[in-house]
């Protein structure tokens, strides 16, 4: 699914549910998408946690460093430690997919 696509399916689900006209707007749903990536990547960052309602929580967890093959010669390769952004599904998006 592209942003495009994805703006165009919450005004739909908006204008199901709601009766407001303002918030419909393309470019109301594509600020609060940004907005939420830029509030997102700085919660992460710091290390904290990302709540998404409905959906469940993106987190940082810290990877440890490890060994790795280069997959073209074979050689051994360090891979240093990393921060990596994990998503732990919600009970409710668990539920719909079973």
């Amino acid at each position: 699914m592209t942003k495009s696509e994805l703006i165009e399916k919450i005004k739909g689900q908006l204008a199901a549910g709601t009766n407001t006209k303002h918030i419909h707007e393309k470019t109301v749903i594509a600020a609060v998408l940004d907005a939420l990536g830029t509030v997102a990547a700085e919660s992460l960052a710091s290390g904290g946690e990302v709540p998404l309602p409905g959906l469940g929580k993106l987190k940082a967890k810290q990877r440890k460093a490890r060994m790795g093959r280069n997959p073209r010669t074979g050689a051994p390769v360090e891979i240093s430690a990393r921060m990596a952004v994990s998503f732990d599904p919600g009970k409710a998006l668990t539920d719909v997919l079973k």
